[in-house]
Parts: structure tokens; sequence; C-alpha cells
């Protein structure tokens, strides 16, 4: 429920702020005034969508706020859990709720004081309330909604069938979806196998090891430039140990270095110089390291020509890999691992069409089973919720309306096997058709007031809002209006906007939008009427600008009227 309503700066209202009844609100007020944007305003609260030209001209932005009440019950729990999940908070029962839009069409929402997505503020709020516009009529023609109140009114039973059916559709879906992918890329799955196994053939049949070509490589650099680097050694070796044919065999590195150890033999009466002594040794046993290696390179360096043609060949057979599954043989061992498990995936490809085919066909048998039950609960209730609706329309001064809610069969869908249509005739003797076909706008109002009545008695609390529910029609058929709102307004907050004295006589609390214009710029506010101002209200509304007598009068007589109607007088 609705505790406070504030509005600021949207469209033409200045500020604005309206504490709607308990039971029946109505608002009135001149056309152009502006009464739309309290509407509006309920909206953004529910989500819709912020435009940068409904925020008033000259100023930066517009700001809806409203204080809601939870009722009390497992709801307010459910509801106080997504609040404390978006990082907001109840206080006790009461959630406040807030949309800002600025000039430039930026839009921040806020639920129970922290800064949510709209979508996350809309997911709480349309649990609250609901709005029933010009397009919930236009709504009301399609076979869905149609369905949807049919829905609604067959209660918990039905909800519970249909919920656990539509978990079983999006089941269904999602594997019918993937056996016809499946299905329809059998050609493509089995070119790509043959390209798999092709690839996997030819490594297997070359069987490279792990860094194989880099290691051949560099072993076909030494065997082609064997002559040149054993004379590069000998050179080296000769620098190190010196020269083999010297006879006196002396020279070198390592002698040189000897002789230098010799000389520090003694060093040990100065300590610094005997810390070089040691790092002489050590780069002794390091030239003699050297020299030990490149003796033993000289010794495995042989001019091979059958192990370089070996080694040419292998290498050969080594790049007609790499130039097909990566730039190293290594690249080409992780493609093949690779291609060895998108092989079983794709060989097990019809093995997963056969277990989808039987999933799919047992998931239908089961859909059907279920969309049975949902046929069967519509259909009981879809002749209850006819007979109410036109007792409803016969207290709307329209005692001969005929509704009928129509099943057809159909495949299996989302909502189960049933095509909804509701079926309506005002006048005796006329075949019942589709409502969308055959009712006038008048018509669809009462339609739409008498579902909204049914229905509230089966849910109690919330809160509705309509907006112009009484487009269309005057006179008593307008006073039955009212009279059906203040009867909707016993199980739920109700707040109309209303053009029809008629329907606001009904009110339990009455605000009009007052205009006002001082050459530039038009705003508006909302004031709340005292009993002694409705009757005028009511007159100007009946009369127009100038009120009479007459019209006092007759504005009296609805008041008294209404009076009695919501005291429990017909």
């Amino acid at each position: 429920m609705i505790e406070e309503l504030r509005i600021r700066d949207l469209g033409v209202i200045n500020d604005a702020v309206l504490a709607p009844h308990p039971g029946l609100t109505c608002v009135t007020g001149e056309t152009g005034a502006g009464k739309t944007m309290i509407v509006t305003g309920v909206g953004l609260l529910l989500g819709d969508r912020a435009e940068a030209r409904s925020v008033r001209s000259g100023t930066e932005r517009a700001v809806v706020e409203g204080r809601l009440t939870v009722p009390a019950g497992p709801q307010t729990e459910h509801l106080a859990a997504r609040v404390r999940d978006a990082g907001g908070d109840l206080d006790d029962d009461e959630l406040v709720v807030a949309r800002h839009i600025t000039a430039a069409g930026r839009s921040r929402a806020f639920l129970g004081g922290a800064q949510v997505p709209v979508s996350v503020c809309a997911e709480v709020t349309t649990e609250l309330v609901a709005i029933h516009g010009q397009s919930e009529q236009v709504r009301l023609s399609g076979a869905g909604r149609q369905r949807e109140l049919l829905d609604a009114y067959a209660g918990p039973a039905l909800a519970a069938e249909l919920e656990a059916y539509r978990q079983r559709w999006s089941e269904h879906r999602a594997a019918r979806a993937e056996l016809e992918a499946l299905v329809a890329a059998s050609a493509e799955r089995a070119r790509e196998v043959e390209l798999l196994r092709f690839g996997l053939e030819q490594i297997e049949q070359v069987a490279p090891q792990a860094g194989e070509d880099v290691a051949l490589a560099a072993e076909s650099t030494r065997l082609q430039h064997a002559d040149d680097l054993r004379l590069s050694v000998g050179g080296a070796l000769a620098g190190l140990s010196g020269d083999p044919d010297d006879p006196a065999g002396g020279g070198g590195a390592m002698a040189s270095l000897a002789d230098a150890r010799r000389s520090l033999d003694h060093a040990s009466a100065d300590p610094v110089l005997e810390a070089l002594a040691v790092r002489v040794a050590e780069a002794s046993y390091l030239v003699a390291d050297v020299a030990s290696d490149l003796a033993r390179y000289v010794d495995d360096l042989v001019a091979d020509p059958r192990r370089l043609e070996w080694v040419s060949e292998r290498r050969a057979q080594l790049s007609g890999l790499t130039r097909s599954y990566g730039p190293t043989v290594d690249d080409a061992l992780a493609w093949s691992a690779g291609a060895v498990v998108r092989l079983t995936e794709l060989e097990g490809g019809d093995e997963r069409i056969g277990e989808l085919t039987t999933a799919v066909a047992d998931q239908e048998q089961d859909l059907h089973a279920r969309a049975a039950r949902l046929t069967a609960l519509r259909s009981g209730a879809a002749e209850g919720f006819a007979a109410a609706v036109a007792a409803e329309l016969t207290a709307l001064a329209m005692p001969h309306a005929r509704l009928t809610f129509a099943l057809t069969p159909t495949g299996l869908g989302p909502y189960g096997a049933d095509a909804v249509d509701l079926l309506f005739a005002a006048n005796p003797g006329t075949e019942p058709r589709s409502l969308g076909k055959v009712a006038s706008g008048g018509e669809l109002s009462r339609v739409r007031l008498a579902l909204e009545v049914v229905l509230a008695a089966d849910r109690p609390g919330g809160t509705l809002v309509f907006d112009e529910v009484d487009a269309g029609v005057g006179g008593r058929v307008a006073v039955e209006i009212g009279r059906r709102l203040a009867e909707l307004a016993r199980h739920s907050q109700v707040v109309v906007v209303t053009h029809l004295a008629q329907v606001a006589a009904f009110a339990d609390r009455h605000y009009v939008v007052v205009k006002a214009d001082d050459g530039q710029v038009t705003t508006s506010g909302v004031v709340l009427l005292r009993e002694e101002q409705r009757t005028e209200e009511l007159a100007r509304m009946m009369a127009g600008l100038d009120t009479t007598d007459s019209a006092l009068a007759h504005a009296g007589e609805l008041v008294e009227l209404a009076a009695s109607a919501r005291s429990g007088g017909r």
C-alpha cells in the first residue's frame, strides 16, 4: 500500500505530495493540469523508462519518492530479504523507494535507502503496486493477457502446476536445441573427424619427440661444419694447454696459471694476498675444466656424411608436420593432444544424439500430461470466472453481457497447450466473439474493471492504480463504475485518475491537480480537498468552469449517493 507519494519537477508538477487513502483515492483536475503525471510518477517507481523530457523545464532533475507499506505475512519476509540482498532495508513494515531523473536523461533508483538497478527496484515494487492504464485496455484484447487473467483466477493450484510445467518446458527447449544443433552439424562433424584422424595418423607415423627439431638443427650445424669446428677448438686448446706439437710441452694459459700459483704459495703472510692466491687457484681449476670439455668435444666431433643425410631426412619429415600443425614440433604435439580430446567429443556425438532423442521424447510425453492438467484447471476456472465477471458487468449497466473463455487446443508452448480467447457479447441475440474485435472503448473499460473486481476478491491487499478507467463512458454507467471501484477498494487500495464527477464522488480521499501560470511557465500542484470543497469540485467537473446552483445540487446528490454506497447501501 502507498502511504505517501512525493513528486518534484516531473512534467508540469512543481512539488506535490499525496497520501492515498487505504480505500479509494481519486485524483481530478482540468485537462492539461498534469493528472497523468501522478500515474507517470508511480510508473517510474515500478521501473518504467525514464525520459529526459519528463523533467520540468528549467530544472536539473525530477524526483519521485514513495513510502510503501508491506502487508504482514510471508510476503513481508520475502520482500525484506530481496531488499536486503539489494543492499537496502525495511523500516519495520515500511519501504522507501525513489527514482531520480536528470535533465541529461540519466536515471537512478533507490530501494530501502540503497542505490540499485532500476530492474531490481521494479522486481520489488511491482509486487506491491499495479498500474492499469490505457495500455492495459489494449493488452486486454490479447490472448496472452486473457490467459494470465484466467490463470490468476484459477489460483495457487494452477500457479504451482504452471511453474512445474515451465521448468520442464525450459529443460525440453534446451535439450531440443542441443539435439537440433547436433543433427544439423552432423555432416560438418564427420568432415572434422576425418581431418582430425588424418592429422593424428601423420603425427603418429613420424612419431616426433619433444624438442627434437631444435636438437636436430643444432646437430646438423655441427655435422656440416665439423672441420671448421675442429680447427677452432684446436686453437682454443693450444691457447689453454699449450701447443701439443711443441717438444718442450710448455706454454698455454694452464702453464702460466701454474707458475702464478707457485709464485703465491707463500702468500699466507698477508691476508689480502692470500685471498688473491685463492682466486688464481680457482682460475686454474676453471681453465683446466674448460680445456677438458674442449678435448671431449673434439673427440666426439665426427664428420659423418651418412649421419648428416639421416638428420636432413628427419628434419624434412618434422618440417612437414610443423607446416601443418604449428611452427615447432612442440606445437604439433600440443595440437595432437587437443585433437585426441576433440575427436573423443565428436565421436561421442552420435551417442549423444541417441540420448537426446530419447530424452526429448520422454520430456514431450511428460509435458503433454502436464499440459492436460493445466487445461483441466483452466476449464474448471473458466466458467466460474466468466459468471463472476458477468455479474459485475450487470452492476455496471450491462445486464445482457455474456462472457466465455474459449480454450482451443494448440501445440505445446511455454504456458501449456491452450489458446485462451475471451469471447464477449454485449447484447442478447448476438453471438459472442473475441473481446478485442467487438467491444467498444467504454465496454472494454467496464470489462477491465469487472475483471479486476473479481480478481481482487481472491487476492486482497496491494495497490491498484487506474488511469482513465472511465474512458468512453458517462451518466449512469459512470456512477456504476464509481460503485465498483468503491467495492474494489474494500479489498485493495485503489487510486483512480478520473475526469468524471460520478466516479470521483465515491472517493474516500479526493485530490485535485491545480495548474498555475505566471505567463512564462505553467506549473501544477496537488491539493487535498476538504469534505466541503468536494461538492464544488464535483460541480465544476459536471458544469465546466462555472459552477451553477443545479450543478452544486447534483454534486450534493452524488456525494450522498456515494456515502450511502460506501456504508453498505445500494
